[in-house]
């Protein structure tokens, strides 16, 4: 008999497809509209709606799948549940580990998702009431016939995500155990919802939460107790359990609280966090992790002009430039004079401006002269500064760079193309002047230290300062440009200046005095280095430093070297650069002004860099934590020392938990109180000393700073003792206070770095390993005695005292500058004038935030407690 082809009964499919539920009816014609949707080629609708990694944004069996799931859970919370976590968790683990650990950009488009989340649900359902099925002899759990059917589809179908479908059925796995129905919205609200909108009444082929086929939970457990074979059973028996795993897991995390192991684990945490910042720090250099540098200003187009001084204007320059030097050995009002009288000759509004400074016992004071050329083409609303000190960083003549600013002037008086305003400064020294003068164009200056300026112009787009005190050819041009407190310029400013000198010029570039630097990791690691050496001082490393707090992006050109480039070429540069800067359209806003530079074409951004510094400072943070913890628990009894001691009876108590009894000591169940004010009131005082070494060393004379700084760092090894015993006297510091006293300060620490960090990286950094120790002493395990005072081992004592005078700010203070060959007290001279003048804050850093932490460690090991 020949086979016959099985009929289909019109009749049945009609009538199923008449009986499909609200939301089933509404999904199956989205997915035919959309399918529709993607024949026509005006608006792709797979692109629309594909799940793309990288840009972030429905079929096939859903419909008896989705029909049966809505039978049985109501209309409204099958909306919520394939609205919320059934469709973004699946998308979340795709795009977790498709872009997270594979790298890759592989779009995801379709229903498919929905379907194989609803098969995991079917699976664990039917592995529930049948959970194997037989193939032979070979018995196969009913939970895989998703994964089987996940397998068969990526063989068979083109163009399928093997990768999003197990996301997929691991989410449906997951809810068909119950894991996520807590995500459902409560049926109270589903109810309220359904009776205040009628949604039964109006919307046809509506399933109510009172309709639904087997339950809120899906099919009920079978079981052969008849007190439990109600229809109403299921969803209690599955609180119940979700209740008791919930109850489980947090008496774990809760008991974890007790284990005497957890306090082992935060000190080599704390190493590790050290460790892996200053690893993550070394990688910088490489290029994986830096970046070639790039100009983001489009407006600027360095380069991209032709430059033309020369010729002629090379006598102009040996004219002012006899000029210079018959001026040598005369006073600053005769200098200032005599530049206003060569300004004035060019047809140039010029000024001069007097000013005098004390720090360190040292008077400084000198007189600056500037000129103004209005641009022919501009408001006066925007200007640009040329820079040139008289002398510059090191005490040498720039009469060069003095000569060369002088014959820019009258060239740029020539042109007009200027849209800006162009300043013309000349100061007396390279540090003192350039502040006055910013200050009295900003009209921030005291009139005690610096007259007020009787001409300006605009806002101050971009410095550039000439530092050329050479009396020959140079080799190339160092820029250098660091700020006060560690502030950067624009880095667009930084490239344009490189492009012009290297790319366009032909001179060689090169920064942090690194005058040899062939591209290797060490010369990178090297400068990088050095530049955060010199951003954690703060101090002003030229002229242009001062410019660079009133957000006025400022470079300094250094002519080094012996070679073949003249004057001119290094005038070139500053025109071009002035060229550039006369195209911005606004002020630049749009490349970075926190970065560490590698080499002159290489940098690293904040982004790269930051967590360094982040791991660093939150090791005192994870301290800090694991010494509250400890506060709060009662301290191991002593052991008796002698065979005279009674020993001490240790109580415990019987617990007795899911029939399993255990005896526990109860001290390990009780909580200690803890006593707040005294170590709040005492970490606060020791900061608020901080002051005391802040004000002498920034108002003691320059000739006895050295004595003072050697007296300062014998005054911290007796300072703690005497304070201990002066604190003891009048209350009694237990172990448990001084734990507190010593987590407060590392919380502190950890703070005031972190946020340092997002200011001042490098400071942050350098300070933070300094103080890395401070974590480590103390007496986060130490025992107390019968009049509560704590016990340390002599030898640990010692040792922590010996590892924090070491570590001690004078001592290091001394120790750095005798590494590197520099004198202390004209550091500390410098700090000083930094202070006055400058508004240098890396002294208040060292000692209100290092020392007072430092005190504290060294108070809490001090031989008097």
């Amino acid at each position: 008999m020949a086979p016959t082809l099985p009929s289909v009964d019109v009749r049945r499919l009609r009538s199923y497809v008449f009986r499909l539920p609200l939301l089933t009816r509404l999904i199956l014609i989205l997915v035919a509209l959309f399918w529709v949707l993607e024949l026509q080629q005006i608006w792709n609708v797979v692109q629309w709606g594909a799940l793309i990694p990288d840009e972030i944004n429905f079929g096939t069996t859903l419909v008896p799948l989705l029909e049966r799931f809505e039978s049985e859970h109501g209309t409204l919370l099958t909306g919520a549940m394939f609205a919320g976590p059934l469709s973004t968790l699946p998308a979340a683990g795709y795009l977790l580990i498709e872009r997270g650990l594979f790298r890759q950009n592989t779009a995801l488009l379709g229903a498919s998702i929905w379907v194989f989340v609803l098969l995991g649900v079917e699976g664990i359902k039917t592995y529930k009431a049948n959970p194997h099925f037989a193939i032979s002899t070979y018995r196969i759990p009913t939970w895989t016939t998703p994964l089987i059917v996940l397998l068969f589809t990526t063989a068979l179908i083109p163009n399928t995500s093997l990768l999003g479908h197990l996301c997929s059925v691991g989410v449906g796995y997951t809810y068909g155990l119950g894991y996520l129905k807590i995500l459902a919205p409560p049926e109270k609200v589903l109810r309220w919802i359904e009776g205040k909108l009628n949604l039964l009444g109006r919307l046809p082929h509506y399933v109510s939460i009172d309709q639904k086929t087997y339950g809120r939970y899906g099919v009920l457990p079978t079981t052969s107790n008849p007190s439990l074979s109600g229809a109403n059973e299921g969803p209690k028996i599955f609180q119940l359990k979700l209740l008791e795993s919930w109850m489980a897991l947090l008496s774990s995390i809760l008991a974890l609280r007790r284990d005497p192991r957890l306090l082992k684990v935060p000190p080599y945490l704390s190493i590790v966090c050290i460790l892996v910042g200053i690893v993550w720090l070394c990688l910088l250099p490489l290029n994986e992790y830096s970046r070639h540098t790039y100009i983001s200003e489009n407006a600027l187009l360095p380069g991209q002009v032709h430059t033309y001084l020369g010729g002629s204007e090379q006598h102009v320059f040996n004219a002012y430039k006899h000029e210079v030097q018959a001026l040598v050995g005369t006073n600053h009002d005769e200098i200032a004079a005599k530049l206003c009288e060569i300004f004035r000759s060019v047809g140039l509004k010029a000024a001069t401006q007097k000013y005098k400074y004390q720090a360190a016992g040292h008077k400084v004071g000198g007189e600056n002269a500037y000129a103004i050329l209005h641009a022919p083409r501009g408001d006066a609303t925007e200007a640009i500064v040329l820079v040139a000190a008289w002398t510059n960083m090191d005490g040498d003549l720039n009469q060069s760079g003095v000569a060369l600013a002088l014959t820019l002037a009258r060239y740029f008086k020539r042109w007009s193309l200027w849209s800006k305003d162009i300043i013309i400064l000349i100061t007396s020294d390279s540090k003192a002047g350039p502040q006055a003068w910013v200050d009295a164009y900003h009209d921030e200056h005291s009139s005690l230290s610096a007259s007020p300026l009787p001409l300006k112009s605009g806002a101050l787009q971009g410095v550039v300062v000439l530092d050329h005190a050479l009396d020959h050819r140079f080799e190339s041009i160092h820029i250098v440009y660091d700020g006060i407190n560690g502030q950067l310029p624009n880095l667009d400013l930084f490239n344009s200046a490189v492009h012009i000198v290297n790319g366009q010029m032909g001179i060689g570039v090169s920064l942090q005095r690194m005058w040899k630097h062939d591209d290797s990791y060490r010369d990178r690691l090297q400068t990088m280095l050095r530049g955060m050496v010199s951003q954690g001082l703060g101090h002003t490393s030229g002229p242009h430093s001062s410019f660079i707090p009133y957000h006025v992006d400022a470079i300094t050109l250094q002519a080094v070297g012996n070679g073949w480039h003249d004057e001119m070429a290094m005038g070139r540069c500053v025109e071009g650069t002035f060229r550039s800067l006369n195209n911005l359209l606004e002020h630049f806003h749009q490349s970075f002004f926190f970065y560490l530079l590698m080499q002159s074409q290489r940098f690293v951004s904040i982004g790269t860099y930051l967590p360094s510094a982040m791991l660093v400072a939150v090791n005192f943070t994870i301290m800090a934590i694991a010494l509250w913890i400890q506060s709060g628990r009662p301290l191991k009894p002593a052991m008796a020392s002698t065979a005279g001691d009674k020993p001490r009876k240790l109580e415990a108590e019987v617990i007795e938990h899911d029939g399993r009894v255990a005896v526990v000591p109860k001290q390990e169940l009780t909580t200690v109180e803890r006593r707040l004010f005294l170590p709040v009131v005492l970490v606060a005082a020791f900061h608020f000393l901080g002051a005391v070494p802040l004000y002498i060393f920034n108002n003691t004379h320059q000739d006895i700073l050295p004595q003072t700084l050697t007296f300062s760092a014998l005054a911290n090894v007796f300072l703690p003792t005497l304070l201990a015993i002066l604190i003891s006297g009048y209350t009694n510091l237990s172990t448990h206070r001084l734990i507190l006293l010593h987590c407060f300060s590392l919380l502190l620490l950890g703070i005031f770095l972190a946020t340092l960090a997002t200011l001042n990286f490098s400071l942050a950094f350098l300070v933070g390993l300094l103080a890395a120790p401070l974590s480590f002493v103390g007496i986060p395990m130490a025992a107390e005695n019968g009049d509560g005072a704590p016990k340390l081992s002599v030898r640990r004592r010692v040792a922590c005292n010996a590892v924090l005078h070491l570590l001690s700010p004078p001592v290091v203070i001394w120790a750095v500058c005798k590494v590197v060959g520099v004198d202390a007290g004209a550091v500390l001279a410098e700090a000083a004038f930094g202070w006055k003048v400058s508004g240098l804050w890396t002294q208040v850093v060292v000692c209100c935030v290092w020392w007072p932490a430092w005190m504290v460690a060294a108070v809490i090991v001090s031989p008097a407690l």
